[in-house]
């Protein structure tokens, strides 16, 4: 789920009444004998939780203190205490003139640790951590090994010339700034990972591991006999390893799944590559970009793979805990699975890391913070973690915390867009402040014009805001065929529409929604029982004054995907039914719906309810006003 945010007024009478009235949508009522009683008592409960004001988010409010303890720099919580046997496997040099060999200084490096993770006697740093300290450059290895915790630094180097391999080893004691132990390895393509084992041996020797008999097992494991099918693995595995805040998942993940297909297809029996590809699928199921019984029949095959090559391995019960979670959100079933995995991978802050978020669904989010310190401890520079506090922070509205975890995340890696955005549209959110990421993106923009695809569903929203038609135009412009997600996956066409009625366009906009409903149509059929694609049919069906429908979808998504089963999107669709009221012009359900979602962690914010047209049909009434001026910040820091 991407972050987004919302405000501005100083544009509010740019365009005139047609923009400020762009959602109001058609006011007729409901026929009553077609609610049902399970409508009605929704209603009532509504109702309710609106008489009660915000007294149950002023309880929900008291557990947010609990996360700011992950707000403590993770450096300087490894710092805390090195342990004797803690070691950083940092990136290998890849010195082949052939830069399409490069994958396999990566690949050594990576292996290597990850055999080195599988003893439980040694503190092994993940990936995440340790590949932001790129090759080929100047290394102060004690301030390295003070930052990540570990007593040992690993480096080395990789060239392979033909069917030939040169690689180099070295172990470092940065405590002392001392060589513990270095090698040099001149052998066949082939032996490659024979070399690798070589080199995990001789670090546990060297730092006196115990390493049990089943745990050498583990170790000795090769991934594959075929190079080129581990070429195809490890720029797949490279591309899985980029989610997060990124506008690209659904294409990286798609080009992962046909490298990962590919080695295969070359090694049938390549158990890492099935684990990765079940990984693959399970994101593109989960996130909505292909939602579809194939899709989650590609995930069960790849898992049955994995199964049937190493039942009993760490990396199997973390691919069945992986797969229960993202695609049946089975909680407890995973959960099983995860301490399971934990006892043969011990040094895997994923274990901690998918705990984590599997508390959040389920509203515990103060044990959500205590997993995802643990895995911190392992990562602590995984800058994703960071954006996934960041994201907690922001569900309780704590917009001070929520940038302060940002900024950690920038400090680790400065240039990444996705982070510079969502930080740049915390004032947006928070104080209805636009300049910070209207700054953000004129800059962003003047430095690369290619980048406009990756801001564009920023951009949009912050157009939309601040009335500005010419904005507008140029984000939609931005906006890719495959459409856009501030937190569901809206269609282009949805987006045509929206950009066309903020013209005055009725027409076009018309058209556009039209467009949109005959493509959401499709999705819903083609992914049945999928909560959010029926909330975007929805929206649409809303804008196109189809209102009965609307309010039907809407409260049918709310049904699908309860808060109960998932406390972040069930949340989003709890506030898009206060949408969809909005559109249709029922406003004392719009009200009641903005109160009840106020009542749970969600990214219902000041900024949103200030300043984005979805809300302008309740403007002026008194209890919106209301409720507005009391989400206003005030100076308490949150």
């Amino acid at each position: 789920m991407n972050f987004y945010t919302d405000e501005i007024e100083e544009k509010s009478a740019k365009l005139g009444p047609e923009m400020r009235n762009q959602f109001a949508g058609t006011a007729s009522s409901l026929d009553s004998s077609r609610k049902g009683k399970r409508v009605l008592t929704t209603a009532v409960l509504m109702a309710v939780a609106l008489a009660m004001g915000f007294g149950i988010w002023s309880l929900s409010r008291q557990l947010a203190p609990e996360l700011i303890s992950v707000s403590k720099s993770p450096e300087a919580a490894a710092m805390a205490v090195i342990p004797e046997k803690g070691i950083a496997v940092l990136p290998f040099e890849n010195l082949s003139e052939d830069q399409q060999n490069a994958f396999l200084a990566d690949g050594i490096q990576d292996d290597i640790r990850t055999a080195l993770a599988k003893v439980a006697d040694l503190k092994v740093i993940d990936r995440t951590s340790v590949n932001t300290y790129a090759a080929g450059t100047r290394r102060n290895l004690r301030e390295i090994a003070q930052t990540l915790g570990v007593a040992y630094v690993l480096e080395g180097s990789v060239r392979q010339t033909g069917e030939k391999v040169s690689i180099t080893a070295q172990l470092t004691d940065a405590r002392r700034s001392a060589l513990a132990w270095e090698k040099s390895y001149e052998s066949n393509l082939a032996d490659v990972f024979a070399i690798q084992g070589d080199i995990v041996q001789r670090v546990t020797s060297r730092l006196q591991a115990t390493v049990s008999p089943k745990e050498k097992t583990a170790v000795d494991q090769r991934p594959t006999k075929d190079l080129v099918a581990y070429g195809l693995y490890v720029r797949a595995k490279a591309l899985i390893a980029t989610i997060s805040l990124n506008t690209k998942i659904n294409e990286n993940l798609r080009e992962a799944v046909q490298l990962l297909d590919q080695a295969i297809a070359r090694d049938p029996d390549f158990f890492l590559a099935y684990c990765q590809l079940a990984s693959a699928h399970n994101y593109l199921y989960f996130f909505g970009f292909d939602h579809t019984p194939a899709r989650l029949a590609l995930a069960d095959g790849a898992l049955k793979a994995v199964l049937r090559l190493r039942p009993e391995a760490g990396e199997t019960h973390l691919a069945q805990a992986d797969f229960l979670y993202r695609c049946y959100l089975d909680y407890e079933k995973a959960r099983t699975e995860l301490a399971i995995a934990q006892r043969a991978l011990p040094n895997s802050s994923e274990i901690f890391e998918l705990t984590g978020y599997i508390d959040r669904r389920q509203g515990l989010w103060k044990e959500s913070a205590r997993s995802l310190q643990r895995a911190l401890a392992l990562d602590p520079r995984n800058f994703f973690m960071l954006q996934q506090i960041a994201l907690s922070y922001q569900e309780f509205r704590q917009f001070r915390a929520m940038a302060a975890a940002l900024d950690r995340a920038l400090a680790l890696v400065p240039r990444d867009l996705d982070t510079q955005i969502t930080r740049a549209s915390v004032d947006l959110e928070w104080r209805a402040d636009p300049r910070p990421l209207r700054e953000s993106i004129r800059t962003i923009l003047m430095e690369n014009p290619a980048a406009a695809p990756d801001l564009a569903a920023q951009w949009f929203y912050l157009a939309l805001c601040e009335r500005d038609s010419a904005a507008v135009t140029q984000a939609l412009a931005a906006i890719p065929a495959s459409g856009t997600d501030p937190d569901l996956n809206f269609p282009r066409s949805w987006c045509e529409g929206v950009a066309a009625r903020a013209k005055g366009d009725a027409a076009t906009a018309q058209a556009a929604f039209l467009a949109a409903r005959a493509e959401l149509e499709h999705t819903v059929s083609a992914q049945p029982g999928y909560a959010p694609a029926l909330c975007v049919l929805g929206l649409i069906d809303a804008a196109l004054g189809r209102k009965d429908e609307a309010i039907r979808e809407g409260r049918r998504a709310v049904e699908l995907l309860p808060t109960t089963k998932d406390s972040i999107d069930g949340a989003e669709l709890v506030k898009y039914l206060g949408v969809i009221y909005a559109l249709v012009g029922e406003k004392d359900l719009a009200i009641q719906q903005i109160g009840a979602t106020l009542q749970i962690p969600s990214t219902l914010s000041y900024g949103n309810l200030k300043l984005h047209p979805y809300w302008d049909a309740l403007r002026g009434d008194p209890r919106f006003e209301k409720i507005v001026a009391d989400l206003a910040p005030k100076n308490t820091g949150k």
